[in-house]
């Protein structure tokens, strides 16, 4: 139907193998010419050796454990692993890579190259997980921590997690709070309707090797899988009649764009100043009846404030003739010095800013130079490892 004599066609076939679906993991590394940075699961069209085919990567980087860990985009001058969705296809397979199939790019058009590493039916990403909560209520190495999980099932997944506070207080979760539950000791505050309130759904016991305060904040930082999206959708652009064009999945940054939509701000995302209100801490009450009882060094001696003046504020200094010639020489010479100060302050300033301006300069310079020494290693430490992963491969 839409055939067209002017576009040859090559007709082959598929081995029963090569029609399995599962995940592949890549060696990927952004293209050098290619302008911007590739995000994370944005769709690209992977060219794999007779299929083109649009999926959703996840680009990862291997840690010291072999964890591999979720990353936002692609690094510059460096290669990371990319896990998509697709037809398996045999090891050391060449991948290329691009955000969209139109001609009409005044930019390089290829996005990334990648090798394929592995190939399994199941694959790990793992990305950083961080949660916070505030104790509600505490006894003595035991404290009961509400705000960090909204469910007892999630308490359930995370029994034996490690926990730490801003102070530096290790803890672990124990377990779960029946909601509605009323805790030894709490004092049940007002809800809107004036009725007492009940234990929050998501509290948890958890245990800490010193005891808590409750203004203390805790922390649980853990690990949760990503799912790589099941997307796979083939090229079928010369299926198309002539002058169509294929559409696939476009991005959010393109959606954004067509639509005239803003970037959406999180005001949580926000930088904002910090202010650490000082601590006021309660004076020591010691009680009369146990003062009586104490030896007299560990009896408080703080003195209370003098409602009086002191003789030696109420009494009138009254000065002779030399008196008062010595209190006018200190006085006088103590103008001078105060004069010589100032001058000598208005100085070193000005030679500091001398100095600071020079000082930008140099480092401005050495930023610039490091920067350079930096993206050369980066790039011989890319191509270093691209080459032992051949011979690597080449081996097996």
């Amino acid at each position: 139907e839409n055939f067209d004599p002017c576009r040859p066609l090559l007709v082959g076939g598929l081995l029963a193998s090569e029609d399995a679906m599962g995940y592949q993991q890549l060696r990927l590394k952004k293209h050098r010419w290619h302008r911007k940075v590739l995000k994370n699961q944005d769709p690209l069209v992977f060219s794999v050796g007779w299929r083109r085919y649009q999926a959703l990567p996840v680009y990862s980087m291997q840690d010291a454990n072999s964890r591999h860990r979720m990353i936002k985009y692609t690094p510059e001058h460096m290669h990371c692993h990319a896990t998509v969705y697709g037809p398996m296809v045999p090891q050391n397979t060449g991948v290329v890579c691009f955000q969209t199939l139109s001609g009409k790019l005044a930019s390089f058009r290829i996005a990334a190259t990648a090798v394929v590493l592995e190939v399994d039916h199941a694959m790990k990403v793992m990305k950083k997980l961080k949660l916070v909560g505030t104790p509600s209520k505490v006894y003595k190495n035991t404290a009961f921590i509400t705000g960090m999980f909204n469910s007892a099932l999630e308490v359930a997944k995370f029994e034996g997690a490690s926990l730490r506070t801003v102070s530096g207080i290790r803890g672990t979760v124990k377990k779960a709070v029946k909601a509605g539950a009323a805790l030894k000791g709490v004092a049940k505050g007002a809800d809107e309707k004036g009725g007492p309130r009940a234990t929050e759904e998501g509290t948890f016991r958890a245990s800490f090797e010193d005891k808590l305060l409750l203004s203390d904040i805790v922390f649980l930082r853990g690990w949760v899988r990503v799912d790589v999206p099941r997307f796979y959708n083939p090229v079928t652009s010369l299926l198309n009649a002539k002058g169509e064009k294929w559409l696939g999945m476009r991005t959010v940054g393109q959606l954004r764009h067509e639509r005239s939509i803003p970037i959406p701000v999180n005001p949580d995302s926000i930088y904002k100043p910090i202010e650490r209100p000082a601590r006021v801490f309660h004076k020591l009450q010691v009680p009369k009846q146990l003062q009586a009882q104490l030896p007299y060094k560990s009896k408080p001696k703080i003195e209370s404030a003098r409602k009086r003046e002191t003789l030696e504020q109420k009494r009138a200094v009254v000065m002779d003739a030399e008196e008062k010639k010595l209190a006018t020489l200190v006085q006088q010479l103590n103008t001078i010095r105060n004069d010589r100060s100032v001058k000598a302050k208005a100085k070193a300033a000005v030679k500091r800013a001398a100095r600071a301006k020079e000082t930008a300069k140099e480092e401005a310079w050495r930023a610039t130079l490091q920067k350079e020494t930096r993206k050369k290693r980066y790039r011989e430490e890319g191509q270093a490892e691209k080459r032992k992963a051949m011979k690597t491969h080449g081996m097996k």
